[in-house]
């Protein structure tokens, strides 16, 4: 449902940074690719977003949500790195007064088929998105919280929103609706 495009923002200093915080796989593997020097700390929401940054992460919320990590993040936070999506949402850098980089943007890609199927499963609130641009009426399964928020907002139907933000969650609300 959406291509990812990163954004050309050359070299990222992370030495200033008492925190860096990382939302997703894309914005790891991006931020990785980009980085200069470490940050002291490194948090990131989900296993997944941890093992894609490859290096030491100190912080990884019981919850991936960026509300999970905020109630986990020690305070005062200090200077802080919030490197992700484009439209991501800002609740980390209001919340924490942190740096924000985009470091890519989605784009809603138009499949050339029909799509066909029993349910739709919906890992993004992006791909929520553009999936309701659609206007179909297959039911959906959602990854959290957020990416159902974005689904009903574009009329979607979403029938079980997975446990746990992560692929396992996921696997398991498919189950849950398929049976």
């Amino acid at each position: 449902m959406i291509e990812l495009e990163p954004i050309a923002t050359g070299p990222i200093d992370l030495r200033p940074y008492d925190w860096l915080v990382l939302t997703s796989i894309t914005g790891s593997r991006e931020l990785r690719r980009r980085a200069e020097g470490a940050p002291q700390r490194v948090a990131a929401i989900g296993r997944a977003t941890a093992e894609t940054w490859g290096g030491k992460v100190d912080l990884v919320p019981s919850v991936s949500t960026q509300e999970g990590l905020l109630a986990e993040l020690p305070r005062p936070a200090g200077r802080v790195l919030f490197a992700g999506a484009e439209d991501a949402r800002r609740l980390l850098v209001d919340e924490l007064g942190a740096d924000f980089v985009a470091l890519y943007r989605t784009r809603a890609v138009r499949p050339r088929e029909p799509l066909r199927g029993d349910i739709v499963v919906l890992a993004s609130a992006s791909a929520a998105r553009a999936y309701g641009e659609l206007g179909l009426s297959i039911p959906a399964v959602s990854i959290g919280p957020e990416t159902t928020a974005a689904a009903q907002e574009t009329g979607v139907r979403v029938v079980q929103q997975a446990d746990t933000h992560d692929l396992d969650g996921l696997v398991g609300a498919v189950l849950a609706a398929s049976a």
